[in-house]
């Protein structure tokens, strides 16, 4: 071997040590609501599958599955190695119910596959969605009632909201499979209806909450970040899923009988949703435009990107629910919005590895040094 293909070795025995390096960085400090970014990508090709657009939907579902399976393996690497960093973010109050987006992403994923004909993997994602979901609603409850303190009570923010999104993914799934589940049918169909009024009952808490720190407390641009765009994915997935319960088929006498009551409060998530979009926009406004504050890449953002893609569903859920013609013609727009959004999300996460890869690379491989 040449000398110079023996230093070209050691280079790049160092890149790679390097990488590696940075690679574990990144699992060690996972944000924990990364599997926003399978909420928000699926979320956005169930919808453009819904509207005739199959080959840009499965597009982003194989992209999906692959995003999906990335972030399992680094949560279970994490889970493995790095438990002392997992157990700070199970038990800070600030954290704790991004765990969720594993639930909803799961759920979301499901309704992909259950689409496509996969349903025995869509039931599985579901139970253990389910079964996750379970232990999470309890265990969050647990480090707010024990852990939080009247210090910290001013970490609510919209991100505590993703545990109504992960609670009405359930509902969602859940209707499109219980139909095929025999005779338990009618049971399973009386438990996602009782989830979907938990969702309700969790939003009033939380939306009441959130209402009372952003309104009578101080507020500065890093109390506005990507996560309050949840406030609205969570009414406009509660829409949904109402939308979902009004068209289901429950053969239930009683769930017949609460119909219009469903209706009612389905068609009043979904106008509460709306209500909260030139609101959210405005905070943006404040936050970059009059406080010029940066807009950099950050995991929170697809957690901007899913509420947009749900409210296009919701939408178009809705229209079919309702007759109304006019919400597919919303529903039928905003899908693009998000869209966008996804591909400026997708390109900035890109960029931002880039860099990461560039800066533990150091100079003199090949790679230009950091700016």
């Amino acid at each position: 071997m040449s000398p110079g293909q023996s230093r070209r070795v050691v280079t790049g025995s160092a890149w790679a040590q390097r990488c590696t390096a940075w690679l574990s960085d990144q699992v060690g400090g996972l944000f924990p609501g990364y599997f926003a970014l399978v909420m928000a990508t699926g979320i956005i090709s169930n919808t453009l599958y819904f509207e005739g657009q199959p080959a840009l939907s499965n597009l982003l579902f194989t992209a999906n599955v692959f995003a999906y399976a990335w972030l399992v393996l680094l949560t279970v690497i994490r889970v493995l190695r790095f438990r002392t960093a997992l157990w700070a973010d199970l038990t800070n109050p600030a954290l704790v119910f991004a765990f969720f987006t594993i639930v909803a992403g799961s759920d979301v994923l499901g309704i992909g596959m259950n689409l496509r004909g996969f349903d025995q993997v869509a039931l599985a994602l579901w139970i253990f969605a389910l079964v996750l979901w379970f232990c999470l609603i309890y265990f969050s409850f647990a480090v707010l009632t024990f852990l939080n303190t009247a210090q910290g009570a001013n970490v609510v923010h919209g991100g505590w909201l993703i545990a109504i999104v992960g609670t009405q993914s359930l509902v969602i799934l859940g209707a499109a499979l219980v139909p095929a589940q025999g005779d338990a049918a009618p049971l399973l169909f009386v438990f996602i209806h009782m989830l979907w009024g938990v969702g309700l009952g969790l939003y009033g808490i939380f939306i009441t909450l959130f209402a009372y720190r952003i309104f009578f407390f101080d507020v500065g641009p890093r109390d506005i970040t990507p996560l309050v765009w949840v406030i609205m994915g969570a009414a406009a997935i509660s829409t949904n899923a109402g939308s979902v319960l009004i068209m289901s088929d429950t053969g239930v006498p009683f769930l017949i009988s609460m119909r219009p009551f469903i209706d009612g409060v389905t068609l009043i998530m979904w106008a509460w949703a709306t209500w909260w979009i030139p609101l959210l926009l405005l905070f943006g406004i404040w936050k970059h435009g009059v406080h010029r504050a940066p807009l950099v890449y950050t995991p929170m953002l697809w957690s901007l990107v899913f509420p947009l893609g749900m409210y296009a569903l919701a939408s178009l859920r809705l229209s079919l629910a309702s007759e109304i013609a006019a919400l597919k013609t919303i529903a039928e727009a905003m899908v693009w919005v998000a869209l966008a959004a996804w591909v400026a999300t997708a390109s900035a996460l890109a960029g931002s590895v880039w860099r990461g890869l560039r800066i533990h690379s150091g100079p003199g491989r090949g790679v230009a040094p950091p700016s």
